[in-house]
């Protein structure tokens, strides 16, 4: 009998079965309507060794992914590195950032919703910037920047020529944001992820993979 337990079954319209494994290492399956578990179990049975591996991957991931707790000293990400936290008295504002991040006492109790905001400000002056390079370099034209939550999704692009990005890519190096920018923009003009978007992409940015791989094996880390 195989040591594993599906957290949860969404069932839609799609024709196949997904397995995806969480942060937390439990097994989501997505599945189509009239799907028997039988069948999903047949699915689970033939990538045991799949889901295996990857529970052993989160199972050995850095620590510094746990949930943040805000004390004195605790590291916290911008632009790829990390910066020490020290809580302070006196200040003028809630959080501030000296090659170190400040924040004041009297907001520990929101400590996060104050990290959030001031992630959010820092991504939103970060992304513009590169997003107006690279809109420059492709001449492609876009409507709006818009920062968001996102806690699964790096980046869209809207219907409308709108660009949406997760607050949490501010804690990347500034090659992974310029990546997801790049992918962003190209959607703009390539709905898909056929061959001419990834030419396109290419194109832009010709070592694109090598971002790609680094925010696949650190995206756990870029969260509070």
């Amino acid at each position: 009998m195989l040591d594993i337990k599906i957290e949860k079954i969404i069932r839609s319209k799609r024709k196949t079965i997904a397995l995806l494994i969480t942060d937390d290492a439990t097994l989501i399956v997505k599945a189509p309507f009239g799907i028997d578990e039988k069948r999903i179990w047949e699915v689970i049975r033939k990538h045991s060794n799949w889901i295996e591996k990857k529970r052993k991957e989160i199972e050995s991931r850095d620590p510094k992914a746990s949930k943040k707790e805000f004390v004195n000293g605790e590291g916290f990400l911008y632009l790829g590195k990390y910066y020490k936290l020290y809580i302070v008295d006196n200040q003028e504002v809630p959080l501030r950032f000296e090659n170190a991040f400040y924040l004041t006492r009297n907001y520990l109790n929101k400590a996060k919703e104050v990290f959030i905001e001031w992630y959010k400000r820092e991504a939103f002056k970060k992304i513009s910037e590169r997003v107006e390079w690279y809109a420059r370099k492709s001449n492609l034209k876009y409507n709006k920047i818009n920062i968001t939550n996102a806690q699964k999704r790096w980046g869209s692009c809207s219907s409308n020529g709108n660009l949406n990005f997760s607050y949490r890519l501010i804690m990347a190096p500034i090659s992974v944001i310029d990546y997801v920018v790049v992918h962003e923009l190209v959607h703009l003009e390539e709905k898909n992820h056929e061959k001419n978007f990834w030419v396109k992409v290419k194109t832009l940015m010709p070592d694109y993979k090598r971002h790609a791989d680094l925010l696949k094996s650190i995206g756990y880390l870029l969260n509070l």
